[in-house]
């Protein structure tokens, strides 16, 4: 969401306990490391961190939907993980060996959703998290800043969100 008047930040961070979650899960650090920075598999625990700690809202009845959370005022929200590799804002089945970009499918994302949340996972186990709004992402497509497929780099990522968005 913008700095407007939304009901959440638009901006935050989650703190996690390296030694306290490898103590409760019986792994190596090491290995809750390489777990949390890992898109695919930390999002499914930030869905519910935001969930509950952020929205106030729920998730969506199948995880087949085109969307990952629901705010408090039915709002769809898709959260994406800034990975090393970077970050892309189509549809999850546009993207994978095989798969190919539809910017129709991506247009029609984003009439779908509110936007997105960010978490840029890399920075694990202090995880800063933005809401963006589609207008944004649609500017931002627009603009050609994302460029032909919408998958763009970490570095470009944070350089956008936090000129838009800064956060402390």
């Amino acid at each position: 969401m913008n700095k407007d008047n939304s009901k959440f930040k638009s901006c935050g961070c989650f703190n996690w306990d390296i030694e306290a979650i490898a103590h409760a899960l019986k792994i190596r650090e090491k290995d809750v490391k390489e777990y949390f920075t890992d898109g695919r598999k930390i999002s499914f625990l930030l869905e519910r961190r935001l969930e509950y700690e952020i929205l106030n809202g729920k998730r969506p009845e199948s995880e087949g939907a085109g969307y990952d959370l629901i705010d408090a005022e039915n709002g769809k929200w898709e959260v994406r993980c800034i990975t090393r590799s970077g970050i892309y804002f189509c549809p999850s089945y546009m993207v994978g060996s095989g798969r190919h970009f539809e910017e129709q499918g991506f247009l029609d994302k984003l009439d779908e959703i509110k936007g997105y949340i960010v978490a840029d996972v890399v920075a694990f186990p202090k995880i800063p998290y933005w809401t963006i709004s589609k207008e944004q992402v649609k500017s931002w497509w627009n603009d050609g800043k994302l460029g032909s497929t919408t998958k763009i780099s970490r570095e470009k990522a944070l350089k956008l969100i936090n000129y838009i968005y800064p956060c402390s």
